[in-house]
This record gives structure tokens, C-alpha cells and sequence, in this order.
């Protein structure tokens, strides 16, 4: 089976994935008893947790898609390319609303999805349908018409802490309900990918494909955590996952459930990151942080009394290292919440609230623009050093895909004009059949011919 799925870095694999052999030793209590064995708190979880199926319809990758060239070769015609098929994948989702039932799952397993079936730990097998997917942060909601769930109560992962005793339960290689053990190896980790907002768990629970949207548990049965991703070379366990905490999980599900989308704070700030050399050229006395290299007009940074040269160094008392963990901050906040944020400015340290504004939430299919980019989704790319257009999802063989097109990749220049909004990206390519894309990717600059 395969599922759309990014390359976070050379070691990093997106999985569908949380569970296979562990290796934690056993609480000696839970819930303040004696334990012998995990079996009762499995028992009261697992009826929560289930098994994903996913269908998509892809388009066919094909070597010999231009008709002359398989003349040459005596193939037949292809009829106008290389058509369609259709792939299946397996995930897994938390059941946490019994009465409307609403799942919680990963938006890399539904994402894209022409049809969606969860299986129950009673073998029953239903349909179900997205409610809402927010790819910053690898979290969905599905929702089935079933009566007699089983919900799992949402536990709150703050309070979370390392050397905790958790459990993963999930769909490891479409097996069904398999359960391991772990603890919590560290909190609050980020910088997995370069365009996602993160402060994962990370746990050393075996993870393995199928398991990813599977709930990670703590000793009084409650989730803490939705199974996201792991680092590996294999695409199988090495020890590190990562899973979505409850508190960015709920906040994602309340405003998709509340609004039908995602309202992303936004401080309305360029910034950089501040290092040692950077902080000695400007005769700063901190090291690190994030640089404020421009301010929007009328936003929440202005209303605040921001300025220009200011260096953000912590926000609701968190430290900010730079200016990708800024953006993780403020991105993980909703519109509308207030924040304290602490600043040098002048080499004293001041501190100032801000009312955070929403983040422009627009994006655009590829193929609303250009044939060729069809299967990519495009976004304004967030407030930070880079300003561009963001390729936010490109599915798996499909015409972006084919012509080398990947998730997270900044798009600066088309036919060597800046864009720096979608109707400038529209604009550029109304006038032109041919594309040359600037594209930046990590720290390398690209160039890509569209047709």
C-alpha cells in the first residue's frame, strides 16, 4: 500500500505508523494499584482506536506518455496520457466524540482521500467523511454515522513529563489493533520540517508503517497524543516517533469544528534568526532570537509597539532560540489570543501584549493555475525570512509531482518575475504556456520548466 507522505530530511520518514515490539520496562502502578500487567487499561482504550482505509484516485506515471515517441517503439497511442489508477493505504484514528462521532486522525493519512472506511475493534467496517485537515500541523477530523461508540477522554499534555509511562495503540501494516509500550523521551521538539508547526512528544515506542493517526496513551487511559512521525532510514522503527500533543490537537480540532477551518495566529513580522556572530555585529548582549526585519501595517506587532531591530526572545514566558521557533510559537496560537512577548530592544529587555491577527488561511490547487501544476496546493508562504509562494502538499504521481515538484518547497520567481502573492501567481501564469519556476528548497536554489 502507499500514502502521500513528506520527506521531512534525509533520515525522517512520514509513516502511517505507531507500534511493534517495545522494549520499556513495566510501571508498578497505574492509577495508583499494583500492576502485573497493561492488560485492563488496554482494555478500556482500544474500543476508541481505529483502523483507517484510505482510496485516492492518482494519475498514472507514464515513461512512454508522448504518443510519437511510442509510435517509435510500436506501443499503441496512449490515448492522451497515461491515465488514472487507484491506490489504497491504511492509517489509524482516535474515536473522541462518541455522540457526533468525530475521529481524530493525521492529515497525511486522509489527506486527499476519494473515499474514507474505519474499522471498528469489533471487526464492523463503516464510512466516513473529512470534516477538516490542517496540513501545518498533520492533524484531521473524520466523522461516521455510528451509534454505540466508544470515545477516549482527551488528557491534557502539558502536564506530560519525561520518563512517563505511555502506550501506542494503532493498525501497524494493516495487522488491526496492536498495542506496544514506552515512555516519554523528550517534549516540545521541533525543527522535524522546515514549513510545519511543531512541539512534538517524542517517545521510543516502536513505530512501523500504518500505525500514524494512532493514539498515544498515558497510565490513566487518556490520549496525550496523536502518532505522527518517525525518524528512520528504513521507513521502520529505530526507537524516535513523534506524536501531535493533545493540547495543539484539540485547539486544531475545536477551530475546525467551530469556524470549518484553521485561524492561524499571526504576529505580522519579517524576522531572522540571531546567532553569536550576528548578535556581536550589532552590539547585542543576547545571542539568540528571532530579529524583527519588518513590520505589517496595522498588525498585532504595530498595535503592540514593535519595532524594527527589536529581538523577540521569548513569548508567553517560552524562550525563542530563532526565528523558525518563533514561527512555530505564534503559528500554534489562534487568532485573537493575547501574548506576552519579551524583546530586547537597545540591549534592555522590555516586554509587550499582543492581540494576535489571523494568518491568511487562502490557498489554491494547481491546476487552477497551470495544467502542469496540477496535484500541488499553493499557499502564501508565513511570515518569516523566506516571503514566496508555498507548495503545501503535491500528490503522489501527479503532473507536479512528475515534473519534480515537492512539499515544502518556495516558489520565488516565475519566468524570472517575484511573486509574492497567489493572484501575482496567477497573473504570471495567464501570460505565459511555459513556466520556469525559481524554487527555493532548504538551502538549495532550483529551477523547474513547467509545460
Amino acid at each position: 500500500m502507499t500514502m502521500n507522505s513528506r520527506l521531512l530530511m534525509p533520515t525522517l520518514v512520514l509513516t502511517l505508523a505507531y507500534a511493534g515490539a517495545a522494549f520499556a520496562a513495566l510501571p508498578q502502578s497505574v492509577k495508583g494499584e499494583p500492576v502485573s500487567s497493561l492488560a485492563p487499561l488496554v482494555e478500556q482504550v482500544s474500543p476508541a482506536v481505529v483502523n483507517i482505509r484510505v482510496s485516492q484516485t492518482v494519475s498514472r506515471r507514464d515513461s512512454f506518455g508522448d504518443d510519437a515517441f511510442r509510435r517509435f517503439f510500436g506501443l499503441p497511442d496512449s490515448g492522451g496520457g497515461g491515465g488514472s489508477r487507484e491506490v489504497a493505504s491504511a492509517g489509524s484514528g482516535v474515536i473522541v466524540d462518541a455522540k457526533r462521532g468525530y475521529i481524530l486522525t493525521n492529515h497525511h493519512v486522509v489527506g486527499g482521500a476519494d473515499t474514507i472506511q474505519i474499522s471498528l475493534i469489533d471487526g464492523s467496517v463503516h464510512d466516513a467523511e473529512i470534516v477538516g485537515s490542517d496540513p501545518a500541523t498533520d492533524i484531521a477530523v473524520i466523522k461516521v454515522d455510528v451509534k454505540g461508540l466508544s470515545e477516549m477522554p482527551i488528557g491534557d499534555s502539558s502536564k506530560a513529563r519525561v520518563g512517563d509511562f505511555v502506550i501506542a495503540i494503532g493498525n501497524p501494516f494493516g495487522l488491526g489493533h496492536t498495542v506496544t509500550s514506552g515512555i516519554i523521551s523528550a517534549l516540545g521538539r521541533s525543527g522535524i520540517s522546515r514549513d510545519a508547526y511543531e512541539d512534538f512528544i517524542q517517545t521510543d515506542a516502536s513505530i512501523n508503517p500504518g500505525n500514524s493517526g494512532g493514539a498515544l496513551v498515558n497510565m490513566n487511559g487518556e490520549l496525550i497524543g496523536i502518532n505522527s512521525a518517525i525518524i528512520s532510514r528504513s521507513g521502520g522503527n529505530v526507537g524516535i516517533g513523534f506524536a501531535v500533543p493533545t493540547e495543539i490537537a484539540s485547539s486544531i480540532m475545536t477551530q475546525i469544528l467551530d469556524y470549518g477551518e484553521v485561524r492561524r495566529g499571526l504576529l505580522g513580522v519579517n524576522i531572522q534568526t540571531i546567532d553569536a556572530e550576528a548578535a556581536k555585529a550589532l552590539g547585542n548582549t543576547v545571542e539568540n532570537g528571532a530579529l524583527i526585519t519588518g513590520i505589517q501595517a496595522d498588525s498585532a506587532a504595530e498595535n503592540a509597539g514593535l519595532q524594527v531591530g527589536d529581538i523577540i526572545v521569548e513569548v508567553n514566558d517560552k524562550k525563542v532560540e530563532g526565528a523558525a521557533e518563533l514561527r512555530n510559537r505564534i503559528g500554534l496560537l489562534r487568532s485573537g489570543d493575547e501574548v506576552r512577548i519579551k524583546y530586547l530592544r537597545d540591549n534592555k529587555i522590555l516586554t509587550a501584549k499582543a492581540e494576535l491577527g489571523q494568518a491568511q488561511s487562502q490557498s489554491v490547487l494547481g491546476e487552477e493555475i497551470h495544467p502542469g501544476l496540477a496535484g500541488a496546493t499553493f499557499a502564501v508562504a508565513a511570515t518569516g525570512s523566506d516571503t514566496g509562494i508555498e507548495i503545501q502538499e503535491v500528490a503522489d504521481g501527479t503532473p507536479a509531482a512528475q515534473r519534480g515538484l515537492r512539499t515544502g518547497d518556495l516558489i520565488t520567481h516565475v519566468n524570472r518575475i517575484r511573486v509574492q502573492s497567489l493572484e501575482e501567481l496567477r497573473d504570471v501564469a495567464s501570460r505565459y504556456d511555459i513556466l520556469f519556476l525559481n524554487v527555493r528548497r532548504g538551502d538549495r536554489a532550483l529551477m523547474f520548466q513547467i509545460r
